[in-house]
């Protein structure tokens, strides 16, 4: 029987970068996506995001228009307000959180804006979608810090 594929997963998440990287850039688009949403599933049933946060705790998702307005609404403040309080622009020409932790991150790991969330917040880590294919660095880089992501990249690997 295999060890514990989330045993030292740190530890073999960077281990495995190459091999990540190889695989996702020689893939089987249609295979890898038609095995995408079970992986997707299991990843979440043996992880609980609410022990981890490092997502909330380490990087920010971007703002986009549409989420700038639903939240600042949800908050009751203006527009620009919101984004004079918790967002500056980065290096991309991005709306993201100013701070580490994200603003919204609760001591409890939850967040206080969940229901109206940004959407790569909603998305996020995007194991369910081709995004994973798309755009390899990203999963890479997801993949040294998200539990899922590392489990559902081992799952994937020949």
């Amino acid at each position: 029987m295999k060890e514990d594929i989330l045993h030292n997963w740190q530890k073999k998440s960077t281990d495995h970068q190459k091999q990540y990287r190889q695989f996702l850039n020689r893939a089987d688009k249609n295979k890898v996506l038609k095995q995408l949403p079970d992986l997707h599933e299991e990843a979440f049933q043996k992880i609980n995001c609410l022990e981890c946060a490092a997502c909330c705790r380490n990087y920010s998702p971007r703002f986009k228009t549409p989420d700038i307005k639903r939240i600042s609404k949800h908050l009751k403040m203006r527009e620009s307000d919101f984004i004079e309080t918790y967002l500056r622009i980065d290096e991309d020409g991005d709306y993201v959180v100013k701070s580490k932790p994200c603003p919204f991150l609760g001591e409890d790991n939850y967040c206080s804006i969940y229901d109206v969330r940004p959407s790569d917040c909603h998305r996020f880590p995007y194991t369910d979608e081709d995004v994973i294919l798309k755009r390899p660095n990203i999963t890479l880089k997801n993949s040294t810090f998200c539990p899922i992501v590392y489990y559902v990249l081992e799952k994937l690997l020949p």
